[in-house]
């Protein structure tokens, strides 16, 4: 196991860790350790509808609609 020691941490970084590890029940450094495993190892995942809204407006409706070929009816006849 490695050790990790992170320097020059802003107080108001220290503070707000210390209250959420008391809130959770656990030191600061356990704290620490639970969010850097779920930032790194266990990112979250985007829902569907989060996808797609990143799907770019690239055009209207009509730009997408399905034209029907009267010579492909022929062929499965």
């Amino acid at each position: 196991m490695a050790n990790l020691i992170v320097r020059n941490v802003d107080d108001a970084i220290v503070k707000a860790l210390k209250q959420r590890a008391s809130r959770h029940g656990v030191s600061a450094e356990a704290e620490h350790r639970k969010i850097l495993e779920q930032v790194l190892l266990h990112p979250p995942q985007k829902s569907f509808a989060e996808v797609l809204c990143l799907i770019p407006n690239v055009g209207s409706d009509r730009d997408f609609e399905r034209l029907q070929d009267d010579t492909s009816a022929d062929v499965f006849a």
